[in-house]
């Protein structure tokens, strides 16, 4: 095996295989990346089991086709640090070194024979649709930040993706929930698509973000029982689903919230961030005191102190309550229009959020006590 790449397109295909590699591995193997050589493509691959990207680099120059496996992380850290957009040589001798030669720089890197390499070979072809890549980005953003890091309810432990339907209009709807929060966001679909409920692991959702986001284009979905597989020009990403059966959220967005808050989007979030800054680790309540057209934050800490601040706003009503201000930082921070509207019930109920410029995205966030 032979080959010369461009080094930016090697970075940037390596980068993206060491959020798929686990750090630690009990199979040497899973630590590497297969590299296949041919044809003017060079195929980069990478696994934990659970999760398999691959990446094409396009127009290499292949002089001798083949393929092998090296230590990612290795071999990033090396062709991270070559100077940016040279040209680097690959070479295989034998089976147990691949050469890299960028400018002055030569480095031997030890390999294990490609065969021994887990690949799938699973046919996705059925069911499949395309989603532009924007909106399935914002789908994903609306949700992630509620998704569960406990691990004995693995259910939640993941985005919710179903197909919904509204008055004939079809929808792929997202949910995610922690049961203290819970965010729902939904896109129309042009047509109705063969597409069964699935619990998408939090890994896959923030590699597919991290692709997402460098990519303008459609991303082709298909799915077969236990896996789905995601397609964007030159790269592929096949996840496991997990098995499970997600909670009836319906039964939990409010549906008597009738005291309505409506406020400065960006000096809400900007408040809530500075008096939350008396707590070291934002986790303390931030106390909501309203009442007509004035809401008091307020954040006491035993520790390290008290902050307060005074917003003028639209309400009607008097309330005190008390919110994780890391919650309501996580959802305003993804609403885009110019307010946020907070529906109460009364002191010990969860609170339905809205984006009045967003019809197709509600969160619900759990109040606490005391």
């Amino acid at each position: 095996m032979k080959f010369n790449v461009n080094q930016q397109d090697l970075q940037k295909s390596l980068n993206y295989c060491q959020g798929v590699i686990e750090k630690k591995n009990t199979l040497p193997i899973l630590s590497n990346v297969l590299l296949s050589a041919g044809s003017s493509i060079l195929k980069i691959t990478a696994t934990d089991l659970d999760l398999i990207f691959i990446h094409q680099i396009k127009n290499v120059e292949v002089i001798e086709e083949g393929k092998t496996t090296t230590t990612s992380s290795i071999m990033y850290d090396i062709v991270r640090k070559f100077s940016s957009g040279k040209k680097i040589n690959l070479s295989l001798d034998d089976s147990t070194k691949l050469q890299l030669e960028s400018e002055k720089s030569i480095f031997h890197l030890n390999c294990i024979n490609a065969s021994e390499f887990p690949l799938t070979d699973e046919d996705f072809n059925q069911n499949q649709f395309s989603i532009k890549s924007k909106q399935l980005l914002k789908l994903l953003n609306k949700c992630k930040f509620s998704i569960s890091n406990d691990e004995t309810r693995h259910y939640l432990s993941g985005i919710y993706f179903h197909q919904t339907q509204i008055e004939d209009k079809n929808f792929l709807t997202a949910v995610a929930t922690d049961s203290h929060r819970m965010s729902i966001s939904k896109l129309r679909l042009n047509e109705k698509i063969e597409f069964e409920p699935i619990i998408l692991p939090k890994k896959t959702v923030f590699q597919l973000c991290s692709l997402l986001e460098d990519y303008e284009g459609d991303v082709k979905i298909s799915n077969i029982k236990s896996k789905i597989k995601f397609e964007l020009n030159n790269s592929i990403l096949i996840s496991k689903l997990i098995d499970g059966k997600f909670p009836n959220y319906f039964q939990v967005i409010p549906k008597n919230n009738q005291k309505k808050l409506e406020v400065d989007l960006k000096l809400f979030l900007d408040s809530v961030d500075r008096v939350a800054s008396v707590s070291i680790d934002k986790k303390d309540g931030v106390k909501f005191n309203l009442k007509k057209d004035t809401l008091n934050l307020s954040v006491n800490n035993a520790n390290s102190g008290d902050g307060n601040e005074n917003l003028n706003v639209k309400f009607d009503h008097d309330l005190d309550i008390s919110f994780n201000s890391r919650y309501l930082i996580d959802v305003a921070s993804q609403l885009e229009g110019n307010n946020i509207e907070i529906f109460f019930k009364d002191t010990g109920s969860p609170a339905l959020i809205k984006d009045p410029s967003d019809f197709d995205s509600i969160f619900v966030v759990m109040p606490m006590k005391g």
